[in-house]
């Protein structure tokens, strides 16, 4: 990677900007054998929202006069955003990750980041970089949450959401817009949905395990089709959204005859809120959570778990998380899923 210009201001550990390009240019040559940094075993460290995840970064050897320098590359703008600077003794800490990182220190030669409470932002490409004159030397480390991905459209239909209003869309309902890595993740364990949808860097695809006329025809292969980048104002799709089971956190049902409003109280009397849509899918995948019953959800919209396919239950042939769509709120057919968090 070529150095950035910043690294003279990362020597008085001053605060550097929000952020700053991280880029190799083209034909540039691959970085020089690691001399003072060890190769971690396992480029991947795979962990689950709320638990407590450690990136390792171990010196072989302690140079004069270095520094250590961990950032994140965010997916969404494809920028590296500075987590900490330390010299071994002092260390600074930067942006929203501040309050929940620290070097692990586990002894003299340790600088591996450790995130306490890991949040579904956290999941991507993190860097350690030891910052020392003209030998700086850096590994990448991926953090992966385990996680599912869901589409999904507001009340009034499909291809309404802006990217911004998907994005606020998928956090309202304890997610946030898939990467394309987690998206293909998905389809090669089975989504197949036919609209488009945002994902997080803002390109726009859809993934098709059956090929089939309404969704580019039954000559195209199989795969995750794309849109590509599109306009992130006046472009309008769907959202394709990313949850992680929440640990110590709980989705259940209350059976009864309540319209929506009913519902939410319900919740409430128990000590619970109404289940927002990743919550409910959330238990599906991990929890197993298996009901014919429909339920109302925070956003407005009745949908049922099902882990075992059978035919009073919808009748398809996999399982998923089924939907009855956005129905009159005060329709008194259905019963309530409720969430209840740590």
């Amino acid at each position: 990677m070529h150095r950035l210009l910043l690294l003279s201001s990362l020597w008085l550990l001053a605060a550097p900007p929000a952020s700053t390009i991280f880029q190799r240019p083209t034909g540039s040559p691959a970085p020089p054998h690691l001399q003072y940094l060890l190769e971690p075993l396992h480029a991947a460290v795979h962990t689950r929202r709320g638990a407590t995840a450690t990136l390792p970064c171990v010196l072989r050897a302690l140079p004069r006069n270095y520094r250590v320098k961990w950032s994140k590359v965010e997916p969404a703008n494809y920028r590296e955003s500075i987590i900490i600077i330390t010299n071994g003794l002092y260390h600074k800490n930067y942006g929203p990750l501040s309050p929940r990182v620290r070097l692990r220190h586990s002894h003299r030669y340790d600088a591996s980041l450790t995130i306490t409470d890991v949040a579904l932002e956290d999941e991507g490409r993190y860097r350690c970089q030891l910052v020392n004159g003209l030998e700086d030397e850096s590994v990448s480390l991926t953090l992966h949450l385990e996680g599912i991905v869901f589409p999904y459209q507001p009340s009034n239909g499909r291809y309404k959401f802006n990217y911004h209003e998907a994005k606020r869309a998928c956090e309202q309902q304890d997610s946030r817009l898939a990467t394309y890595q987690q998206l293909y993740k998905a389809w090669t364990e089975g989504l197949d949905w036919c609209n488009a949808g945002w994902i997080l860097d803002g390109t726009v695809h859809y993934p098709i395990i059956n090929s089939r006329e309404p969704c580019g025809g039954r000559l195209l292969l199989p795969g995750v089709r794309t849109y590509g980048a599109r306009d992130k104002q006046k472009d309008r799709f769907d959202a394709f959204c990313f949850t992680s089971a929440l640990q110590g956190s709980q989705v259940y049902f209350i059976r009864g005859h309540l319209n929506f409003k009913e519902a939410g109280q319900a919740c409430r009397n128990n000590g619970a809120a109404i289940a927002k849509v990743g919550q409910l899918y959330s238990a599906w995948k991990f929890s197993q959570l298996d009901r014919c019953d429909g339920g109302w959800l925070a956003d407005g919209s009745v949908r049922y778990p099902i882990t075992t396919p059978r035919e009073r239950c919808g009748g398809l042939p996999d399982p998923g998380v089924r939907s009855f769509g956005f129905p009159s709120k005060e329709l008194r057919t259905y019963g309530t899923y409720c969430f209840a968090g740590k």
